[in-house]
């Protein structure tokens, strides 16, 4: 079954409105926008980021894709995904000294037949020089390569199909969303604005980093180069410096799991819910006036839970919550 290209595959989005005393309190309203596709593996940011990327390989028929990511990667297993679903090849370097195939993210890679070649730390750091790019072009003829996470001018231009910040009870002030790679921010940035332009709504873009990466402004920044963005209209902010990505301290975990049994809707601690997290704490610190109306993108990755739980980061009963109410 080939996806179609031409506008986000299967996506059913669903607003949700978060009732929380916090939120009562402060006079925030707070709605939560969660995608979802046919195929769960792509669904949140995922197929978004890569539709123009699978466009481009069917319109000059390459024969696969080439892309990176870690051992646990959402970008990994939706690109593996998307690869079988349409009928091309798939490669990916990890960052790994070794294959694990007991890894719950890297065995579904493997079922959907993508090629895994494990990578060192040193080596893996040259994925965006390109001298190394040259490198792999010629090593895999034919195929086209992808940046890590998708994050790409292809990758936001997906993204930027959204539109986040007509919520359901009215226009956001604010659009929210975690950010790593800066793909989707990108995306997000470049839709608020061009919604801003044919309407009398604007709404800032807050991007939520869950890594701690200096460079990232500058990353996002590059892929919004060729628009007319203001760069008042947004802004980074840092959800823990003090703890490394994807280490899910438990002040994060316990949130994820007490917002899932509340709300059911399932937030993992890497990404979603660490963002949520942080949001909660800055509305709680008084960073949004009274009758703010914030629009939030859960971007999905919950394939990672099945990781965590393999690593024993989270307990059985904290993954069998998550894993019960998972949206995509």
């Amino acid at each position: 079954m080939l996806l179609p290209t031409q506008d986000i595959a299967g996506l059913c989005a669903h607003w949700h409105r978060i009732d929380e005393s916090l939120l009562s309190d402060t006079g925030v309203e707070l709605w939560l926008y969660c995608p979802t596709t046919t195929e769960p593996m792509i669904s949140g940011n995922k197929w978004m980021k890569l539709q123009y990327h699978i466009k481009l390989i069917q319109q000059q028929q390459y024969r696969g894709l080439v892309t990176f990511g870690g051992a646990f990667s959402n970008h990994l297993a939706a690109s593996a995904a998307a690869a079988q679903l349409n009928g091309f090849d798939a490669t990916a370097y990890v960052r790994a000294d070794v294959i694990d195939r007991q890894n719950p993210t890297l065995q579904y890679c493997l079922t959907k037949g993508m090629t895994l070649i494990a990578t060192d730390r040193q080596t893996y750091r040259q994925r965006q020089q390109p001298d190394f790019l040259k490198m792999l072009a010629l090593r895999h003829p034919g195929c086209l390569i992808i940046p890590e996470g998708g994050s790409s001018e292809l990758g936001a231009r997906g993204v930027a199909g959204l539109n986040l910040t007509d919520t359901p009870a009215g226009p956001a002030d604010v659009i929210a969303t975690a950010t790593a790679s800066g793909g989707t921010l990108a995306g997000l940035i470049a839709a608020s604005t061009q919604q801003s332009a044919v309407s009398s709504n604007s709404a800032k873009v807050l991007g939520l980093t869950v890594v701690n990466d200096l460079s990232l402004p500058e990353k996002v920044a590059n892929l919004l180069a060729e628009q007319a963005v203001d760069a008042a209209c947004w802004r980074i902010v840092a959800t823990a410096p003090d703890q490394r990505y994807a280490k899910c301290p438990a002040e994060h975990v316990n949130f994820c799991c007490e917002f899932t049994l509340k709300h059911n809707i399932a937030v993992e601690p890497v990404y979603t819910g660490r963002a949520l997290f942080k949001l909660y704490k800055m509305i709680a610190a008084g960073e949004f006036a009274q009758g703010s109306r914030i629009s939030f993108f859960h971007t999905g990755g919950l394939q990672g839970l099945a990781g965590l739980y393999y690593r024993q980061l989270i307990t059985q009963q904290q993954y069998q919550i998550l894993s019960a109410a998972a949206v995509g």
